[in-house]
């Protein structure tokens, strides 16, 4: 699995890495009517290239480049990741029933701005 969207997307939504993907694996899109229902944007892991261009235009560091770069407290996230497709409205219950048990399990974590989520994450 390729590149991995971790919860300090989760209501950020920042879609700067949406406008940098060459092959528009990110989803939902801001155009796309899933964007208002959405937690947290999430990579389609069979059409990600692995090219690497939405870590860096990512605002909140919420982009990791691989599961086991991804910290142990957000490995769940990479099965939301997995799942999530685009339109697929079962799909998408089941990404976002991950997202909202991570929320709840990592309550102290989620109260952090998600600008200083990351750093947070690894103390």
């Amino acid at each position: 699995m390729p590149f991995i969207i971790t919860d300090p997307c989760i209501e950020t939504k920042d879609t700067a890495c949406v406008d940098v993907c060459p092959v528009d694996c990110i989803h939902p899109r801001k155009d796309e009517p899933e964007f208002a229902a959405t937690t947290m944007l999430y990579i389609h892991p069979e059409e990600c290239i692995d090219c690497g261009a939405c870590v860096p235009a990512c605002p909140v560091s919420a982009i990791y480049e691989s599961i086991d770069a991804t910290p142990a407290n957000q490995k769940d996230l990479v099965e939301a990741n997995g799942i999530y497709r685009n339109g697929d409205a079962d799909t998408m219950a089941k990404a976002e029933a991950i997202v909202k048990a991570h929320i709840a399990a990592h309550k102290d974590l989620m109260a952090i701005p998600a600008t200083e989520r990351q750093a947070a994450h690894a103390k």
